[in-house]
């Protein structure tokens, strides 16, 4: 079943960046997306998600279906009196199936996490949502080797359960392991 699909989309913040482009998202398919720096992949994420302009093109999402994204940009956390947990719970996310290195770390202030692991929280959090469709930019950023591995099952399992993943990643063996597809992106939009 087709979840999310971009027809001819052109997109971008004040100017067209990325586009045309298409593309299909299916339940439980992890697509991945590649192309070189500033072909406009974190942007076709934004539009995708709602947060930039499309300025032609079409996206369409199957009725009911819910969107969660990871951007690259993790809240700011200093000086928030706010642990894992607590984190989780304000997200909807449970804790259980944690990788022990992080779940042992959950009553700790989140100013106190490595930045991998509040990389990893956040990317628990959003993986958890109870969403269909999930959009994820440079989830191995600040992830050590056991954090990648462990990004993966949770990738795997979230497909085997349903939801469709869209991930944009340098890492291209990360890509190649993780992923059933890729769309390559070229370059920047004509304007």
């Amino acid at each position: 079943m087709m979840l999310l699909q971009a027809t001819g989309l052109v997109a971008g913040y004040g100017r067209p960046v990325v586009g045309p482009v298409d593309i299909a998202l299916h339940r439980g398919e992890v697509l991945g997306l590649a192309g070189p720096n500033g072909a406009g992949k974190s942007t076709l994420l934004a539009a995708l998600a709602g947060s930039v302009r499309c300025f032609a093109g079409s996206i369409l999402r199957a009725p009911g279906v819910a969107l969660s994204w990871q951007t690259q940009r993790q809240p700011a956390v200093a000086g928030i009196p706010l642990n894992g947990r607590e984190l989780l719970a304000l997200t909807g996310a449970a804790p259980a199936g944690l990788p022990p290195w992080l779940a042992s770390r959950l009553e700790e202030r989140l100013d106190r996490l490595s930045g991998g692991q509040l990389q990893f929280l956040h990317l628990w959090a959003c993986l958890q949502a109870p969403a269909e469709v999930i959009l994820l930019d440079e989830p191995t950023n600040n992830l050590d080797p056991d954090g990648v591995a462990a990004l993966a099952a949770a990738i795997a399992q979230r497909a085997a359960a349903g939801a469709g993943i869209l991930l944009v990643s340098h890492d291209e063996r990360f890509v190649t392991a993780t992923c059933q597809r890729q769309v390559l992106l070229k370059g920047a939009a004509e304007s």
